[in-house]
């Protein structure tokens, strides 16, 4: 499959996963930080969370591979948490601050 179509796929994926605390999506909430995909079908994410202290840490990013994991094209799936640079609202689409009602 052609990695740019696996890639839309998996952001859709990911588009699914919410942070239990924030009723928006990981993505919009711009958590994700970059997804790299391979020919093979190889997918990398690199994400962070809200703070390291979020209580979803263990969960979040379980969902998120498994998420990945189940996109049609996937034949494999990493997620690796980073704090640098340490999230803040402005990484937020605006879709997301509207919905939040921050704009």
């Amino acid at each position: 499959m052609d990695p740019a179509v696996l890639e839309r796929l998996v952001i859709d994926a990911l588009r699914t996963c919410y942070d239990p605390e924030i009723p928006v999506d990981i993505y919009e909430l711009g958590l994700i930080y970059g997804v790299a995909v391979t020919p093979e079908g190889k997918v990398d994410v690199r994400m962070t969370l809200t703070s390291p202290t979020c209580p979803a840490a263990q969960e979040l990013p379980a969902e998120v591979e498994s998420r990945v994991r189940n996109v049609p094209g996937v034949t494999d799936a990493h997620v690796d948490i980073v704090f640098d640079p340490p999230w803040d609202s402005c990484k937020m689409s605006d879709a997301a601050r509207l919905k939040l009602g921050l704009l």
